[in-house]
Order: C-alpha cells, then sequence, then structure tokens
C-alpha cells in the first residue's frame, strides 16, 4: 500500500498547480474536460497494468490503436449505419491482436518484449502500406460522439472510464487477480499450486488488446483520423503504469495507483502546456519518469523485508 501512496500525492501537487494557473480548471465543466483527455490512456495504462503484472510487456498497443482507427475511418466512411458493426469489429481485432500476442509468448516462448514489438512494427508497417500514409474515409457522426460528445454534463468517455475502472478493480480482488499476481511474482510457485500459468497470462494480453480498442474508439472519437494517433502511447501507457508503482518483471502494483499514474502523466503534460513549454520534451520527461520510478522502486531499505501485497483495488 505504501508504494501507492506517493502516486496520490504527486498528482494533488499537479492539479493544485494547473488550477492555480488556470482557475477555470476547478470548475465543474473544466475539470470533466481534463478527466476526458485522461480516459483512453488511463484505459490503456489498466491494459497495460495487466500484462505488466504478470511480467510481460505489450509494446504492441500504440500501433494497434493506429490499426483500429484507421480501419474504422476505411469501413465506415461517413455511413451512420456501419458504426456499431465497426465497433464490435475493433474490439474483436483488439482481442484477436492480444490473444496472438499472448499465444507467441507463452505458446512458442518468445520474449513478450520481442513479440509485441515485432506486432508493434508489422502493424505500423500494414498501416503505412495500406493508407500511404495518408488515412482515407471517414469516421461517422455516432463514432465521434463517444470521444467528443457526452450525456447530459458528463462526457461519454468519461463514463466509460469509469465502467472500465470498476470492472477492472473488481476482476483484480477476484481469483483471476490473484492468479495473475501470482503469475508474475513466482510463476513456478504458482504453476505448483494449480494456476495455469499460460491462461492466465494470455487472458492479460487479450486485456490489453481490448482496452487498446477502446483506447482508439475514444481517440478517433475525440481527434479524428490520423496515421500517427497511437504514437508513442505504448511508452506513454508503460510509463504511467509504472509511475504508479507496478514493478517491472510482474508481481506488485495496484490497478487504481496505475490509472493514477496515467492522469499523473495527463496533469503533467497539461502543466507543461499552460507553462508554454514544448510538447517535443514530453519524451524526455517520460524518459526521465520512467528511470526514476524503476530507480525508486528497486531501492532496498537494509533490515526491512518488503513483501509483495496481494492485488489491490
Amino acid at each position: 500500500m505504501r508504494r501507492t501512496l506517493p502516486i496520490f500525492g504527486v498528482l494533488a501537487v499537479l492539479l493544485i498547480a494547473i488550477a492555480v494557473s488556470n482557475p477555470h480548471f476547478v470548475e465543474p465543466s473544466g475539470f470533466l474536460a481534463f478527466v476526458k483527455r485522461a480516459a483512453p490512456l488511463a484505459i490503456l495504462a489498466a491494459g497495460q497494468y495487466f500484462v505488466i503484472v504478470s511480467g510481460e510487456f505489450d509494446l504492441s498497443v500504440g500501433s494497434l490503436v493506429t490499426a483500429e482507427v484507421v480501419i474504422a475511418a476505411r469501413l465506415i466512411d461517413g455511413d451512420s449505419s456501419a458504426t456499431w458493426p465497426v465497433l464490435l469489429l475493433l474490439l474483436v481485432v483488439g482481442a484477436v491482436v492480444g490473444l496472438v500476442n499472448g499465444a507467441i509468448t507463452t505458446g512458442l516462448r518468445v520474449p513478450s518484449f520481442i513479440t509485441t514489438l515485432g506486432l508493434m512494427l508489422i502493424l505500423s508497417g500494414a498501416v503505412f502500406l495500406w493508407t500511404g500514409g495518408a488515412p482515407r474515409g471517414a469516421l461517422s457522426e455516432q463514432f465521434r460522439e463517444l470521444g467528443r460528445g457526452s450525456l447530459g454534463p458528463i462526457p461519454w468517455s468519461v463514463l466509460i472510464l469509469l465502467v472500465v475502472g470498476a470492472g477492472v478493480v473488481l476482476l483484480m480482488r477476484a481469483s483471476f487477480g490473484r492468479m495473475l499476481v501470482a503469475t508474475g511474482d513466482n510463476h513456478r510457485a504458482a504453476a505448483l499450486s494449480g494456476v495455469r500459468i499460460h491462461r492466465v497470462k494470455i487472458i492479460a494480453f487479450v486485456l490489453s488488446g481490448l482496452s487498446a480498442a477502446l483506447c482508439a474508439i475514444l481517440l478517433g472519437g475525440f481527434a479524428g483520423v490520423s496515421a500517427q494517433v497511437g504514437q508513442g502511447l505504448e511508452f506513454q501507457a508503460i510509463t504511467a503504469v509504472v509511475l504508479g508503482g507496478v514493478v517491472l518483471g510482474g508481481g506488485r502494483g495496484s490497478i487504481v495507483a496505475a490509472i493514477a499514474g496515467a492522469f499523473t502523466l495527463e496533469a503533467l503534460f497539461t502543466l507543461l502546456n499552460l507553462y508554454g513549454i514544448s510538447g517535443a520534451l514530453e519524451f524526455a520527461v517520460q524518459g526521465v519518469i520512467l528511470i526514476a520510478a524503476v530507480a525508486l522502486g528497486s531501492v532496498k531499505i537494509p533490515g526491512v523485508l518488503i513483501r509483495k501485497p496481494l492485488p489491490e483495488g
């Protein structure tokens, strides 16, 4: 629990700093707009959490987000009647990509770093080959409503994030959560205790693929069609998860803290923009945060035994 507390403190400080720089931020509309911007990354970070806490990586999610948006625009092409079938197809594609990642990693014993890096390159190449760098087609208004519309005063993306957040918390509190953490902690011991390691890891990758599909739906609706819409998102998701105190290598971490890490990252970028700092520095900031978070996580206090806790909500 102590590992997760700092991220909430940092998030609170950043939110206060934003409110000082922009008083409109404390108004309900201003804060909801911030949550709306952070929702896609928070959902993606939740999916990445499942993979990382199991002891693996998923580097394919950024390219998968781009591919999903491009596919949606090409298939819908402004036709509102195609919206819901395409939305369902995007979720299926996300699950299938996750299934492929999991099957190759567990069945062929290819390190997940290599597997997902390969899928990232394959998806990026396929998108470029299909679009020539200029995506064609258009998203329907019904599709874009999910990313930029609202139900009354509350944006749809915020409602979707709340549903996803509640779902993943319940999932981590169920037996699957305990098996997932046990797998990342010590897969040999978990296997001896009856945990089906391969199945647990494949499910983690499928959940990551589904989160990428939801992220693509929200980003496509919010920002429109672009061949770079998912660029760098895989690193942002990993940074958010590590910032939330989740240990690389698996076995320890809170799903709520991982989501808080995504909000913290978005708050930091918002603050940088308010002070007019170049967006090009975002990658440098992510790199510093990632190295610092991992370094701090590896520090051991002499004489203190740090036990890996059960999954936290």
